[in-house]
């Protein structure tokens, strides 16, 4: 009779394979588009960022600040400072200074920000600075597309990155140029929000899609009663909220939360020719074509003779090259992809054939061009 240990020792086989078996065929099936919450997929109209920036002075460098011959405006800058603050330069005076920067202050206001708040800002230097390492930025109004000051900022600069140099040689790690000061501005204006004005609200999806606005417009009229949403478009949707400011920004923070299945995005194929990557999405998918691959390799090899003359023959050397030129042309391929392949087809058949991600750009443009290709091709 056998013992309970073995029977056991068989049966785990059994199970492992039983297990890999159904493992693979979850990955090989499609994946279901899941549902994600609506502040996921659009966004309220007029609730935005606004980009800010101005230009300012960074003091206190150690040597390593603007060549005062090579950036005029750092000297200008400090003259025009100076006669602000008092204090009188004679005309024709030549400054030299190594530890002041001229920079440019950038950050982003976030939408319903109040004055007194604290932004994080990025401070880079435009001149020729070496470092900002150890610098304090004076203070430098930032400005908005309406030329109107929305912030002040000023703060010592925080530099993620060291470098040394010493007779010629030089070591670095990281960028020393740029720069981060954080709650380094203070917001001095708010930008006015249309969010409590009108009966209503529009959302926009971050990306147009048809069947997403549907879903979504559906969604919101099940949650909160029919006719309290309608799309406007792909994209925008008009939705009925309360006029009160209280309870408009619960019925926005329910409206946020609701879960809505998005449609199947658009097929797509993205193709980076300066790095050679390829990006497909899972609705790729292929007529049925041949492709054919090859490659044409043509490799040029110099040598350089060197000519030397007799002794006592009053004669140069010499040095003569000679080139070897070969050409190697690899087999070419057929292979044949059959229609309806989803996306892991199209990877594996154009991986057995040997192709590089440059012959890929090339392969899937020749593919979109005779229309077996059911995606739009971006190059970027």
């Amino acid at each position: 009779m056998k013992s309970h240990s073995q029977t056991n020792s068989k049966r785990y086989p059994f199970y492992r394979a039983v297990y890999a078996v159904c493992l693979l065929g979850a990955m090989l099936m499609p994946q279901m588009s899941q549902a994600e919450r609506l502040k996921d997929l659009a966004g309220i109209q007029g609730v935005r960022q606004n980009q800010l920036m101005g230009y300012g002075l960074v003091v206190g460098l150690d040597g390593s600040g603007d060549q005062t011959t090579q950036t005029p405006f750092t000297v200008q800058s400090i003259i025009s400072m100076m006669q602000q603050m008092g204090v009188s330069i004679p005309v024709g005076t030549s400054l030299q200074l190594k530890n002041v920067a001229a920079v440019m202050v950038t950050t982003s206001l976030p939408p319903f920000s109040q004055p007194g708040q604290t932004l994080d800002i990025t401070v880079s230097s435009m001149g020729n600075a070496k470092s900002l390492k150890g610098g304090t930025l004076l203070m430098t109004p930032l400005k908005g597309a309406d030329n109107q000051i929305y912030a002040m900022a000023q703060g010592n600069i925080l530099v993620g990155g060291v470098g040394a140099s010493a007779n010629g040689s030089k070591a670095q790690v990281n960028h020393l140029s740029v720069g981060k000061i954080s709650g380094g501005a203070t917001v001095e204006r708010s930008v006015p929000s249309p969010l409590g004005h009108g009966n209503s609200i529009q959302l926009e999806l971050n990306t147009a899609d048809f069947s997403t606005a549907s879903r979504v417009v559906e969604a919101i009229n099940q949650k909160f009663g029919p006719e309290t949403a309608a799309a406007v478009d792909g994209r925008v949707i008009q939705v009925k909220a309360p006029q009160v400011n209280d309870q408009r920004v619960a019925f926005l923070g329910t409206l946020e939360s609701i879960e809505v299945t998005p449609a199947q995005t658009a097929a797509k194929v993205i193709l980076n020719a300066r790095t050679g990557s390829i990006v497909m999405n899972q609705s790729v998918s292929l007529e049925t074509c041949a492709v054919a691959h090859g490659n044409l390799s043509v490799v040029i090899n110099t040598d350089n003779a060197i000519s030397q003359p007799n002794a006592l023959s009053n004669g140069q050397t010499a040095a003569t090259p000679n080139s070897t030129v070969a050409i190697t042309k690899e087999g070419g391929q057929l292979l044949m992809l059959k229609a309806g392949a989803n996306l892991s087809d199209v990877v594996k058949a154009l991986n057995s054939i040997g192709a590089t991600p440059q012959d890929l750009l090339a392969i899937l443009q020749a593919m979109k061009a005779s229309g077996a290709l059911r995606a739009d091709l971006e190059i970027i």
